[in-house]
């Protein structure tokens, strides 16, 4: 089985801001995927289906940013997961909005939530897919910025870049994260 986790913050006030990017992926791969109506268990909110036979479970914890390896480790830790059959969706300020990026392993880049996850599995190696929020802000800006709304002329960009990651996370289910890698992590002028 494969375990697709989108990081966000819980609650209404942060459903729609930069920080919850991840979230809007999951929900985009379980549109796409029939996936069960989301229930609340291990500390986040879980809606799984089969995609071309395989089970898959998609997350959003509830635990707010900071902690989500709370969450992960609990849902990893349940299935006996291989680090290999786990995709954390973040937002990531250093890249542009409208643009994605998968990785395999690699430190936490300064996002808190990846932070969590990786500190709490023991490990860098998990793959992540980024959603680019930015250009970022000045430091002293970041909570704000990521605690922000898309403007009007960025809604097109994320909402294109949403269904790219969703995209993506579907291809590195299927044909793995080096093809995911290469056909994904291009702008998509590229």
């Amino acid at each position: 089985m494969k375990l697709i986790v989108g990081l966000g913050n819980p609650g209404p006030r942060y459903a729609d801001t930069r920080h919850n990017a991840g979230w809007r992926v999951a929900e985009e791969l379980a549109a796409r995927e029939g996936a069960g109506p989301w229930k609340a268990k291990f500390d986040a909110a879980l809606a799984d289906g089969l995609w071309r036979g395989e089970k898959v479970v998609l997350a959003r914890p509830l635990t707010f940013m900071n902690n989500s390896g709370l969450a992960v480790r609990q849902l990893a830790d349940f299935w006996k997961l291989s680090l290999d059959d786990l995709l954390v969706v973040l937002d990531d300020m250093a890249i542009d909005v409208g643009r994605i990026r998968l990785r395999r392993d690699g430190s936490a880049g300064g996002h808190n939530g990846l932070a969590s996850v990786i500190a709490h599995l023991g490990d860098e190696r998990v793959a992540r897919l980024r959603v680019g929020i930015g250009p970022a802000p000045p430091v002293e800006q970041h909570v704000d910025f990521v605690l922000s709304t898309f403007t009007k002329a960025e809604q097109p960009l994320i909402e294109e870049a949403i269904r790219r990651a969703a995209e993506a996370a579907e291809c590195w289910m299927t044909e793995g994260p080096d093809v995911a890698m290469t056909r994904f992590n291009r702008g998509k002028d590229d």
